[in-house]
């Protein structure tokens, strides 16, 4: 068929929603992502010759290549829309120069959401490619590959081959190493509580000791709780202040890319990695029947909050419509950003309000249902009321020993009928209603109760609050997060235990090294500096040149003081305290690519090898001789097995728990299910709970 003008993006899945909106006029055809980079075989990068990059076709992609040549020579006009932050504008130069394009030409077409009337719009004003945000990409790349491949090799050289250093994963890794040293020096404290739990008028309710005579007052050891319980001689206890007040709790703001990760790690239970593989989806479009493929939510990379004034008028006008008038807020005040955020384009949203997860049910898949409920939520909720809630606080007192009891109550729901923003903690705000009291009323105690307690270490970082503690330190950026954690993760420098990340002993090496030898590298405020510094490469303020030469000329003098003065590290190897059923020789513990395993000490004359496997204390229900351990699948998914395999070939997702079911005398399993564990039957004919 012939066209006039060839639109050139990403992703196949985006070129068949756009040429849907686009008509007969136009093809539209994908790149698949970057075309051109720097060569994987060495640096590319002239030094002398002020950076000059060297990048070379990406291999595997002449066929793409070839084909987008031959459509370009067809057409009247070539379009370049790829996505609109600086990668989409760096990938729009690789093309430009390939197709031989004219970069004083308007062929540049940028839109933040793929819907009709915002891709026709974007159409009606093509721009010039922005060489300002191409340098800043190129700049961060140029860094990168000078961090990466001047660092790697004296990894490999010092420590041992296949390892890594960059200038973001090393940030990442120190911040993760220094709150495990936090950990290990932490000394807990001892400290104690009082609950007691009062009566008035058969409500029951409860309340702590706060202190003695008007003044707050710690209880530090059992001497202390013995003076004040010793206090406590009668039931009743006097009601002596009743404060009450009203309090607004305003909505989270619309997502940015990192509050989307963070959310969705905390409600979805997400990925990093598989939230922006899903967003990805929902921006590049999903068919919806006889409406055609349309894309959902806008660009997923953003870190800004705002949102466009008509998508905050379609939005106001639902929430009347369906909520009431008095839900929504109608609000002009502009939301602050994050210090050193671009505000390049809008917040996460959808493109229409009025598509509600209900309407899309049968078009989304449950990962794609459940990511665009959240965005819909998060959007809807942020342009509605403050919620309105009655606190009480009532101080209760004999003998001058004082207990506080703090109540609250919604008294206007406001945003909190649509959503309220997950906590790291896992806890829900709850309601906690006090009985009617009074000045001069007396309550009766149930039971007074003293709690030892002791203060806990900082908690080790989740996927969640290791992004929000980049984002706060202004280290990376929206499209750097996902990659960053996948590759300290795939480097094994750290390992993912009860989802929070804890350092290996490599990572503790590595870390060690690049602290004491580039401790720019791993500085967080140098790092969050130069994340500024290619802000102004971009608002046309620097030359990206200088900023590279400001960074390299002191790192160049770190890498021959670090060759002269890093010796090489030996990693020993553990005895397993077993000996090679092959050869007889003492079997060693290893540390690999993917962790640690067992390996015969006689190596290379006996290249026995196993996996470090964890047995769960039950014997194998289907062979009875060997035992159930734990294993992982090639997702990093735990499974269990028999370690009689491949003899007996028993595996369960689910872990047995070593009885049978008393009604089919099939194995019985621990199955986790919303809010606990239960031990089930796989036939399906029986259940029971699991103790807590």
């Amino acid at each position: 068929m012939a066209y006039k003008y060839l639109v050139i993006v990403e992703s196949p899945a985006k070129a068949k929603t756009i040429e849907k909106y686009l008509g007969r006029n136009y093809k539209v055809v994908a790149s698949v992502g970057h075309i051109r980079d720097l060569p994987k075989s060495k640096m590319g990068i002239d030094v002398e010759n002020h950076y000059e990059p060297h990048y070379i076709s990406i291999r595997g992609k002449g066929d793409v290549i070839k084909e987008l040549r031959k459509a370009a020579k067809k057409a009247e006009k070539v379009f370049l829309a790829s996505d609109p932050d600086r990668e989409g504008e760096a990938i729009a130069w690789h093309l430009a120069y390939l197709l031989r394009l004219d970069l004083n030409d308007k062929n540049r077409v940028v839109f933040n959401e793929i819907t009709k009337e915002a891709v026709k719009a974007a159409f009606k004003e093509p721009r010039t490619i922005d060489i300002n945000r191409v340098d800043a990409q190129q700049a961060r790349r140029i860094l990168d590959r000078l961090v990466g491949y001047s660092l790697s090799p004296i990894l490999w050289r010092k420590v041992k081959k296949g390892l890594s250093a960059g200038r973001v994963q090393s940030v990442a890794l120190k911040i993760i190493i220094d709150r495990e040293k936090e950990i290990r020096q932490f000394k807990p404290e001892e400290y104690w509580t009082i609950e007691g739990n009062f009566l008035k008028a058969r409500k029951k309710f409860k309340a702590n000791f706060w202190g003695v005579a008007g003044k707050k007052q710690k209880l530090q050891t059992q001497e202390d709780v013995e003076s004040i319980t010793k206090r406590l001689t009668k039931r009743e206890f006097e009601v002596k202040k009743v404060e009450k007040n009203e309090r607004k709790r305003n909505p989270a703001a619309p997502f940015t890319t990192s509050s989307m990760q963070q959310e969705a790690a905390r409600k979805l239970n997400f990925r990093t990695r598989k939230t922006m593989m899903v967003a990805q989806q929902l921006y590049e479009g999903i068919s919806l029947g006889k409406q055609g493929t349309v894309g959902l939510i806008t660009y997923m990379r953003t870190d800004s909050k705002r949102i466009a004034d008509s998508a905050k008028a379609e939005v106001t006008g639902f929430i009347e419509e369906t909520y009431g008038a008095e839900f929504a807020a109608h609000s002009t005040k502009k939301l602050a950003n994050a210090q050193g955020s671009q505000d390049a384009h809008e917040a996460i949203r959808p493109t229409s309000s009025l598509r509600t997860p209900q309407s899309l049910e049968k078009y989304l898949d449950k990962d794609q249902m459940k990511l665009y409920s959240l965005i819909w939520s998060r959007l809807v909720a942020s342009q509605m009321k403050p919620a309105i809630l009655d606190t009480m606080k009532v101080t209760l007192e004999q003998d001058e020993v004082m207990f506080i009891a703090n109540g609250s109550k919604v008294k206007f729901q406001g945003f909190m009928k649509v959503y309220v923003e997950g906590r790291d903690d896992g806890k829900e705000d709850k309601e906690n209603i006090l009985p009617e009291l009074a000045v001069g009323d007396i309550v009766k105690s149930v039971d007074i109760e003293p709690k030892q307690h002791f203060t806990q270490p900082p908690a080790r970082f989740s996927e969640a609050t290791l992004i929000r503690t980049l984002e706060e330190n202004g280290v990376g950026r929206p499209s750097t997060y996902a990659p960053t954690l996948e590759t300290i993760q795939r480097r094994y420098y750290v390992k993912l235990a009860q989802k929070r990340f804890e350092p290996t002993e490599l990572g503790e090496i590595v870390n060690n090294l690049v602290e004491e030898f580039f401790p720019q590298i791993v500085d967080v405020h140098f790092t969050a500096e130069m994340e500024e510094n290619l802000d102004r490469v971009e608002e046309g303020k620097e030359e990206w040149v200088n900023i590279v030469d400001r960074f390299y000329r002191p790192f160049e003098k770190e890498l021959t003081e670090a060759e002269e003065k890093i010796e090489k590290i030996q990693i020993k190897d553990e005895p397993a305290g077993f000996d090679c059923e092959l050869c007889g020789h003492p079997m060693v513990i290893k540390l690999g690519k993917y962790g640690k395993f067992y390996a015969c000490s006689n190596f290379p004359d006996c290249r026995n090898t196993k996996p470090i496997v964890k047995e769960i204390g039950v014997p194998c229900p289907v062979c009875h001789e060997g035992q159930v351990v734990e294993r992982k699948s090639k997702k990093n998914r735990i499974f269990y097995g028999c370690t009689n395999y491949p003899t007996c070939e028993f595996t369960s997702w689910d872990k047995p728990v070593g009885r049978d079911c008393p009604k089919c005398t099939h194995y019985l399993v621990e199955k986790k299910v919303k809010g606990g564990k239960q031990v089930i039957c796989p036939t399906g004919d029986y259940e029971e709970d699991v103790q807590k």
